[in-house]
This record gives C-alpha cells, structure tokens and sequence, in this order.
C-alpha cells in the first residue's frame, strides 16, 4: 500500500489571521473539497467534553469546518453518542446540556447537533464488520449511520486504557451506542491488588457506576456486578494497586475500537482533522483534566484515520514531556523506568500499537504516510 498523505501546520499565525481560517486553508488543502457535498448530510464526529473538562475542543473549530462543509453544499451536524457511564452525558437531554454550557450550540457552530444514538442511547443500527475478529458486528448510533459523509474532528490527547484518544478512538468507541460501548469495554474487568492499595479513595471518586467500595480495612474492592469496565479507575489509581483481570484488555479494547471504526468509514467518503493541543493526560471524559503532558503542536488532516493518528504519535513523540504534568511527574521518579514512549510513560498500562496495527489488518487505512507541511 503507497504512502498516505497526511497535512500538518503548526499553531503559528501572521497578525490578523486567526486559527480557524489556518485550519480551513489546511483542510482545503487536505482535499476536502473533493468529496462531493452537494445536498449530503455530513457528520461531524467530535467529543463535547464533560462538564468541568475544559481540554475539549472550543467550538470554533466546529464552526470552522461546518462552515467550510456549507460552502461546499453539504448539511453538517455535530454529533456524538451518549456515554456508558454516569456522568453529564448519558442520555441525550443531558448530553445536549452539557453540550450547550460547554459553548457548543446552533449559534458557536452554525449547524444542528444531534446525539446520534437517541434519547436513552439505545437507537443504533447493527452494522455487519468483515474480518473482524472480536465484534462480527457493531452497534453504532443511527445518526451517524444515517449521516451520507462522516468527518471526524478529533482532540487528540493521552488516554488511560487506550494511550491516546484520536481518530480511531473517535469514531470507533464514540459512534458506539451504549450497547456498543458495553461491547467494547466488556473484555476485561479491573482488580484491586490489596497490599499496594492506600485508601485514597481516588479511583472511587472516578468510578461512574458506583462500583468501588471500602472494607474496614480501608481498601478498595470493586463490584464486578456494577462494573462497566472502562479502565477510568486504572488510570486515576497513583499506585498501580489496580489491574485488570484479563491482562491483555486493552490490547482487545484496542482492536475492538479499529473494528468500530471500519463499521463507521467503510461505504462512504471520510474525512478526518486532528488538533494535537491542551494534550491532557486522559480522556475528555473526565469531569476534570489534569495539566497538558506535551506541548501545543498542531493540526492535521488526511482522508487515511490510520495515517492521522500514526503521524499525531510520532509528532508527540518527538515533543519535549512538560515537567509539571503526570507524564514529567512519573519520569522524575527515582526508579523511573523508560518505556521510550510518551504514552505508556503517562500511563503505564495501557496499549496503542494493537490499535493501529489491527486497523492496517481491517484495511482502514497505513501507518505508512507523507507529511506534508502547510506554512
């Protein structure tokens, strides 16, 4: 498979010209404008942010592309689908709230939002996934299915299980109705190690489904029974006290995101921008979000998700860590061990590489590309 050809400016502007005509001129440039628009509805996959998240994209961005997408004779939407744990997200009126104060509305962004998997995250369509290895099929919410061009518009960050959160996560776990989160998350449950367990009780505190609770002897157990499996205790917990049960969940979590992704992409023209800024530690999922781990390097697009996502690593790869972040915490540590790698330095549990390489198999797209740098 040849190269794919991925666009890359930096967060440098002349005087009078601001970011979101950068990001137009690069997605312009990027080829966008040969996908034929004209009377198609256009998803655009992004993630509104939790409430008390303030990493999440601004909604100018949105507005940028939706606006580029109208010239082009296409009817975009933003979207995203409900969540699987409880937080400000998990049905579609509190979705639409928590979109609203996050800045995201008709007025910020020019077009409609629509919460593709419906009221209770229950409207999905199952799509058949060829050569998938783990999920034959996928639930993924109706708006986007329904959608005749799909745009993924993705921040990309670190991730507690996943490493990093950018195209493939996007669309594959987040077109996931909750039926297809659950199939996602459920590989792998996590498991306290009580010896190395302090009592802080922070993993509680990040648990959305009231799975955690304290013996007398101050340590943390989880119900199994309520637990979703999202990993979001994994990575709050500071003394690596919890693992999963399955060691290799998230490799699986991984290849099961890739599978998502090639229900969502495959039969339609796609479309995919990244923006490698405020690079927080963990999802947008958090109600909070801890100083940025790297540097503000850029934004990219290319129609190849793989691609994108391959070539935002290896740009925050060759970032310098930020020294009062989680990531410049963890290295200087006295016995800090080097994995040669940002992500798993951050978070050194969790996987990435299955991601991509599963996505090469499902023929998504090659972590071979061009980078191409737009002044």
């Amino acid at each position: 498979m040849e190269k794919s050809k991925v666009y890359f400016t930096d967060f440098r502007t002349a005087l009078g010209v601001s970011l979101t005509v950068k990001l137009q001129k690069l997605i312009r440039m990027a080829g966008i404008g040969n996908i034929d628009m004209d009377g198609k509805f256009v998803a655009i996959k992004m993630h509104f942010g939790e409430l008390g998240n303030l990493a999440y994209l601004r909604p100018n961005y949105a507005k940028a592309v939706a606006d580029v997408v109208k010239e082009l004779g296409g009817m975009p939407f933003l979207t995203d689908c409900n969540t699987l744990y409880p937080g400000s997200r998990k049905h579609a009126l509190e979705h639409l709230d928590c979109a609203n104060l996050n800045g995201f509305n008709t007025v910020t962004t020019g077009c409609q939002i629509i919460i593709a998997d419906g009221l209770r995250g229950t409207d999905d369509v199952i799509v058949p996934v060829p050569n998938a290895e783990y999920c034959k099929e996928a639930y993924i919410g109706r708006a986007v299915m329904d959608a005749d061009i799909v745009i993924s518009l993705n921040h990309f960050k670190g991730h507690e299980m996943a490493g990093f959160g950018g195209a493939i996560k996007n669309l594959g776990m987040g077109c996931g109705s909750r039926a297809g989160k659950m199939q996602q998350h459920n590989s792998g449950k996590p498991h306290v190690i009580e010896e190395k367990c302090r009592g802080c009780r922070r993993c509680a505190k990040e648990c959305g489904s009231d799975a955690i609770y304290y013996d007398e002897n101050n340590k943390a157990h989880i119900d199994i029974e309520k637990c979703k499996g999202c990993g979001r205790c994994i990575g709050a917990c500071a003394f690596d006290a919890i693992k999963n049960i399955n060691g290799n969940a998230a490799d699986i979590l991984g290849k099961k995101m890739a599978e998502y992704t090639a229900a969502v992409v495959n039969g339609r023209p796609c479309f995919h921008i990244s923006l490698i800024t405020d690079v927080s530690p963990n999802c947008d999922c958090h109600g909070e979000n801890d100083a940025p781990i790297l540097p503000d390097i850029g934004m990219l697009a290319s129609f190849d998700p793989v691609a994108l996502d391959q070539a935002c690593v290896d740009l925050c790869q060759k970032a310098e860590p930020i020294r009062n972040s989680q990531l410049g915490d963890n290295m200087a540590k006295e016995h800090f061990h080097d994995h040669g790698d940002h992500w798993h330095n951050s978070n050194p549990n969790v996987s990435w590489q299955e991601t991509l390489e599963h996505s090469v198999k499902l023929g998504i797209g090659t972590r071979e590309y061009e980078l191409i740098t737009m002044k």
